[in-house]
């Protein structure tokens, strides 16, 4: 009898229909099934794919009543699997509930997640013991929903990067990799291909709470570096630098291999999905489709128009805009820029409609507190060669140390998007929604900007923010913290701005002005709530005694007008 391994994962969902992904440990047909009839839902039956000896799914379900709560089955070869027998699950059912056009919309997001065990010492504070890394908000937010009402459950869950960590592997990981191959040598304990990606992907969604989550919230993802690798696409002389690396060929085109088929490919409605030709010619190929998928990582990687991660949904009255802010870029000095010109004509085509709110979500802050902006506009163009070729290399290496590679360094992508978003909030853009809120993790603490254009006039502009949440499970320590606070300090702000006037960066032409106390650290998960024009955000933090349960504690709740 084939196994379920991993999932299920309820991806893209829409207003009648659904996405189920999965991963068996043998080939079999999965279909997925409401748990009582109702008339009208199908469920075309799929027959698994294989990827070097593993095998998914992405199953098809239509005809589900909007709005209402669809418990659901996941079906292997004639027999349920899932959910698992009572006496070894004490979770609810999992559940399908699709979007409708309007109503009150609760979308969840966050990023940076390690998979530590959910246990004392990993629960403790960095500050106890080196190994902690305190409670999972995932986890918590899962022990709040089944505490709660099913009208407080979210409608999406946006992971914004950082969904595993390549380069920091939990321990059943770490031993199930010591006993395959020899991590005295390069890359060490860090994931090396595609079959340890995949068992680390499994190590990180199997744990019962997170398990649930995933298999009853809709997900939309986007990777960020340790995905891949920390720093990973920083500048071009960091990409030469790895590709010298013998070890480094395997463990891109392993990362590229998994991202496609544990997350890229659930987070596309299915006319989309379906025509991607990579996904087409792993379905219609005979036995192992490995090569076909190998083939195209590799390209990814190699080619910037290799591969398109950047896409959007239409959730209820909201357009969410998910960019691709790491693997894209142009990586040219002088011409850096986030994505290529064509993955940014697409960005600002599916900005334009009309909808309730825009969402632009992106792995890396868009804006930053003002020292740190004006440090990374400084970096390009040192970078840039602004102060002469001997201060261009210096730059490279404080680039790299420092981590100076947010939108700010990449001073035309950033240029472009501050111009969209004047567009778009002016309603020069199409029409103007009652919010723009860039949604972005990386920086492993929580905060929220609000724009300020020139000559703005009463309400004829729509308030534009960015909102940062950052992490779900990899809280910084307090020197860590302390380092942060001086940086967005007074002081912090005057001593990051003196570089950009050395270097001749350009002037600021948006000014983001910071609202309520943030920054905000520890383990955390922010919630945006939308109701017709009105947006508000709240912030909750994991707490909890270090032998569980975790649980969420109210921040603070502001509202976006």
């Amino acid at each position: 009898m084939p196994r379920l391994v991993l999932g299920p994962l309820l991806r893209h969902v829409g207003q009648d229909d659904a996405t189920v992904w999965v991963k068996t440990d043998r080939p079999c047909t999965v279909e997925v099934r409401a748990a009582e009839p109702v008339p009208g839902c199908s469920c075309e039956a799929q027959r698994t794919f294989e990827l070097e000896g593993h095998h998914f799914a992405l199953v098809h379900i239509t005809g589900l009543p909007a709005g209402r709560d669809t418990p659901y089955e996941v079906v292997l070869d004639g027999e349920r699997v899932w959910p698992p027998p009572a006496h070894d699950w004490d979770w609810p059912a999992s559940c399908i509930r699709p979007l409708t056009g309007s109503g009150r919309l609760r979308i969840c997001f966050g990023s940076c997640r390690v998979a530590y065990p959910q246990e004392p010492p990993w629960t403790l504070p960095k500050d106890q013991d080196p190994r902690g890394r305190e409670h999972d908000a995932l986890s918590a937010l899962a022990h709040e929903m089944r505490s709660a009402g099913g009208e407080q459950w979210p409608q999406l869950l946006l992971l914004l990067g950082d969904q595993v960590y390549a380069d920091e592997v939990p321990p059943r990981t770490a031993e199930w990799i010591a006993a395959r191959r020899d991590t005295s040598v390069p890359p060490g304990e860090e994931v090396a291909d595609f079959q340890e990606y995949c068992r680390l992907y499994e190590d990180s969604w199997s744990e019962p709470s997170v398990r649930w989550l995933l298999s009853t919230v809709p997900t939309a993802m986007i990777f960020d570096d340790h995905d891949i690798h920390d720093d990973w696409n920083t500048s071009d002389a960091w990409v030469r630098e790895m590709r010298g690396q013998g070890w480094w060929d395997a463990r891109i085109v392993g990362g590229f291999m998994s991202y496609w088929v544990f997350q890229h490919l659930g987070n596309l409605a299915r006319p989309v999905r379906d025509e991607d030709p990579t996904y087409r010619a792993v379905l219609t190929a005979q036995g192992d489709a490995g090569p076909i998928v190998r083939d195209f990582a590799f390209r990814a990687d190699r080619e910037i128009a290799g591969a398109r991660w950047s896409y959007w949904r239409q959730v209820g009255g909201t357009r969410l805009v998910m960019m691709d802010s790491r693997a894209g870029r142009v990586l040219t000095p002088g011409g850096r820029r986030m994505v290529d010109d064509e993955e940014w004509a697409d960005i600002e085509a599916w900005s334009e409609g009309e909808f309730d709110h825009l969402l632009l979500g992106t792995s890396l802050p868009v804006a930053l507190f003002r020292g740190l902006q004006r440090l990374e506009e400084a970096s390009e163009a040192v970078c840039d060669g602004s102060r002469g070729r001997l201060l261009a290399r210096a730059g490279e290496r404080v680039r790299q140390a420092l981590d100076l590679e947010h939108w700010a360094a990449f001073g035309a992508s950033r240029d472009a998007l501050e111009g969209l978003l004047e567009r778009v909030s002016s309603g020069r853009h199409g029409s103007r929604p009652g919010s723009i809120v860039l949604l972005s993790g990386d920086v492993h603490h929580a905060y929220l900007l609000r724009a300020r254009f020139g000559a703005e006039r009463g309400d004829a502009r729509a308030p534009v923010y960015q909102a940062v949440c950052s992490p779900f499970r990899n809280a910084l320590d307090g020197r860590e913290r302390r380092a942060v606070r001086i940086a967005i300090s007074r002081a912090g702000s005057t001593a990051g701005a003196a570089p950009a006037r050395r270097a001749s960066a350009p002037p600021e032409r948006v000014r983001w002005e910071r609202v309520g106390e943030g920054p905000w650290f520890d383990n955390q998960i922010a919630t945006l709530l939308l109701d017709g024009p009105d947006a508000a955000i709240a912030l909750d933090r994991a707490v909890g005694p270090p032998e569980g349960p975790p649980g969420l504690e109210r921040i603070t709740q502001l509202g976006l007008t």
